[in-house]
């Protein structure tokens, strides 16, 4: 029998291992929030921006201003729930790995 791999590559994702990972932590989010029983009020936002966030990264090469843009909709959507602290702060972690933004003079 064929071992599985620990780590499967995305479909899409570009040669980046930021987009591997930024992918993997998306949908890590994606389930524990699908799982999570509380009635949340922004539940269909987050959902959805954590769908476009992995279609952005899936894509290869996203905009950092377009992916923190994405995070602050998630956070705002899902960051009271202490219960998907962990897999939001990877999401923020791996995004932030993208670089900084340019400063304006």
């Amino acid at each position: 029998m064929e071992q599985r791999q620990k780590h499967r590559r995305v479909a899409g994702a570009g040669d980046d291992p930021r987009d591997v990972a930024l992918c993997g932590a998306v949908a890590r989010l994606r389930r524990e929030l699908a799982l999570h029983p509380a009635e949340l009020p922004d539940r269909a936002a987050a959902d959805d921006e954590l769908a476009a966030l992995h279609a952005l990264v899936s894509a290869g090469d996203p905009e950092v201003p377009r992916l923190r843009r994405s995070l602050l909709l998630i956070a705002g959507a899902v960051g009271s729930v202490s219960a998907l602290a962990p897999a939001l702060a990877d999401v923020r972690d791996l995004i932030g790995m993208y670089g900084e933004a340019p400063r304006r003079f």
